[in-house]
C-alpha cells in the first residue's frame, strides 16, 4: 500500500516563510490549484508578485502574509515576552521580530496559520533557533528530534533521528522512539520500533549497547499500543530469517519499520546510504516534539520535496487535533 500523503481538511494553513524562493512559489501554487492545503507566502506583497512575474509565475488566489502590513505586531511582542519568561526583554524581541524566521514563528504562534515550512533559504540554525526559544517542546516532550520518512514504491520506514540530536543518552532515546512512532501513525503506519545497536540482545557489550539497551526495556515497561524491541542488529531488524536465527522470540525482529538509530553518525549515514544506493525517497528532516506544526528544509529542497513536506506539515497539524481528542497527547509517563 503506497502511503497517502493527503490532508483531509484543504483549510489548513501552512506558512512559507521564504516566500520569494521559486521554488516555494512553485509548490504554494500547485497545493492552492490542487486544493490541498491552504498555502501563505511570507513577503513583502510587491515584491512577490514582481518576483512571480519574472518567474512566469501568477499569485492569484495565493494568500500573502505581508510583515510591512500586519498589525498586530504588539501581541506578537506580549506574547514573545509570556513565552520568554524574563529571560528576553521588549527591545530583543522587537529586534528578533525584524527577522523572517521569528516574524513567520510568532504568526504561527498566534494562531494566523497552522504550520511553518522553512529553510530553502534561510539556515537550519536560523530556522530552528526561533522554534526552540519560543514554541519549544509538546508535553510530555523535553527534546526535539527528527525522523525520515524513507519510501520505495510499497515499503515504508521511519528513520530517526538523522539530523539534530547527536549522542543521545537513555532518556532522549526513550523520547525519540516515542516521537517517531508518533510520526509513524500519523502516515497510517502501525509503528513496530526496533532500537538498533550493533548488538542483538546481548551478542555485544559496552556501554553504548546499554544505552539503547535499557531505553528499549524502558519503552517495553510501557502501556503503548505497538511492539518495541532491542537492541537489534539492523539485519535482525529488518530480515526474518535473521530474526529468527538471532532472536526468534521477538515480534518486531523482521518486521521493523521505525528504526531508532543509537547516535546522529549511525542515523545520518544510514539514511543517505538507503536514499543513495537503495532507490529510496528520503522526506525530510521531519521535526519531532515541537508544540506547533513546524519544520525545516534542505536548502537544496526541490519543488517536489516543498510540495510533500507542506503536506506532512498539515497532516502534522490534523494528527496533533486527533491525539487531543483522544486524550493521548500527554499520557504517557517518560519515566524521567
Amino acid at each position: 500500500m503506497n502511503i497517502p500523503l493527503c490532508v483531509k481538511d484543504s483549510s489548513v494553513r501552512i506558512l512559507f516563510t521564504e516566500g520569494r524562493d521559486r521554488r516555494m512559489m512553485e509548490a504554494a501554487i500547485r497545493l492552492y490549484n490542487e486544493q490541498i492545503l491552504t498555502p501563505l507566502l511570507y513577503g513583502d506583497t510587491r515584491q512577490l508578485y514582481e518576483q512571480a512575474e519574472a518567474y512566469g509565475l501568477s499569485l492569484t488566489g495565493i494568500q500573502i502574509v505581508d510583515p510591512k502590513r500586519f498589525t498586530q505586531r504588539e501581541d506578537m511582542i506580549r506574547r514573545m515576552l509570556e513565552l520568554r519568561k524574563g529571560k528576553t526583554d521588549e527591545q530583543t524581541c522587537r529586534e528578533w521580530l525584524k527577522k523572517d524566521t521569528y516574524f513567520c514563528t510568532m504568526y504561527v504562534e498566534l494562531g494566523y496559520a497552522d504550520g511553518l515550512l522553512g529553510g530553502s533559504a534561510n539556515s537550519t540554525a536560523d530556522t530552528l533557533r526561533p522554534i526552540m526559544q519560543l514554541i519549544k517542546t509538546r508535553m510530555p516532550h523535553t527534546i526535539v528530534s527528527s525522523c525520515f520518512l524513507m519510501s520505495r514504491r510499497d515499503e515504508h520506514y521511519i528513520f530517526a533521528d538523522c539530523s539534530l540530536n547527536r549522542n543521545p543518552n537513555t532518556d532522549e532515546l526513550v523520547e525519540i522512539a516515542l516521537q517517531a512512532a508518533e510520526s509513524a501513525k500519523t502516515f497510517q503506519l502501525e509503528p513496530k520500533v526496533a532500537l538498533l545497536s550493533y548488538s542483538t540482545h546481548g551478542s555485544g557489550s559496552g556501554t553504548d549497547v546499554d544505552t539503547v539497551r535499557e531505553a528499549a526495556q524502558r519503552l517495553q515497561r510501557m502501556p503503548l499500543d505497538y511492539d518495541v524491541d532491542g537492541e537489534l542488529q539492523v539485519d535482525c531488524a529488518l530480515s526474518r530469517r535473521v530474526a529468527e536465527l538471532k532472536a526468534m522470540d521477538s515480534t518486531v525482529g523482521g518486521n521493523a519499520n521505525v528504526l531508532i538509530f543509537p547516535d546522529l553518525n549511525a542515523g545520518n549515514i544510514g539514511y543517505k546510504l538507503v536514499a543513495n544506493l537503495g532507490g529510496f525517497e528520503a522526506l525530510g528532516p521531519i521535526l519531532q516534539g515541537v508544540r506547533l506544526p513546524m519544520n525545516d528544509l534542505s536548502r537544496s529542497a526541490t519543488t517536489e520535496e516543498i510540495y510533500k513536506m507542506a503536506i506532512i506539515t498539515a497532516m502534522q497539524k490534523e494528527a496533533g487535533i486527533k491525539m487531543r481528542r483522544h486524550g493521548n497527547a500527554d499520557s504517557i509517563d517518560l519515566g524521567i
